[in-house]
């Protein structure tokens, strides 16, 4: 059996699957320095605070579960933008007894 290494038309591939985007190990979500922040902002939002949180290591689909089951314990709306979790209001001390219940061990407050 013959795996192509590297070509031209492609670029390099990953040597376990073959991919040029390798699909082997997606840990794209495991970045971070192992710390959940959470943070109020208002700058650029017309006054209106939101919650912010970053550094949770988990993929995207699973953040997106997260970030749904958040937005029903504190009835608010929410988003996911990249690995950054968004929660419309200042919720973070509810936040950070959900995520050190969830098994994270350091959750902290981030900003003024």
């Amino acid at each position: 059996m013959s795996r192509l290494v590297y070509s031209t038309d492609q670029g390099r591939l990953c040597p376990e699957c073959g991919y040029t985007q390798c699909q082997c190990n997606d840990d794209s979500s495991t970045k971070g320095d192992g710390n959940v922040r959470i943070r109020l902002e208002t700058k650029g939002r017309k006054g209106k605070g939101v919650t912010t949180i970053t550094g949770i290591p988990l993929a995207e689909v699973e953040l997106k579960k997260l970030l749904k089951e958040l937005k029903q314990k504190t009835s608010s709306g929410g988003s996911v933008k990249g690995h950054t979790l968004e929660l419309q209001g200042d919720h973070r001390d509810i936040l950070i007894m959900l995520l050190a219940n969830r098994g994270w061990p350091s959750v902290k407050k981030a900003g003024g």
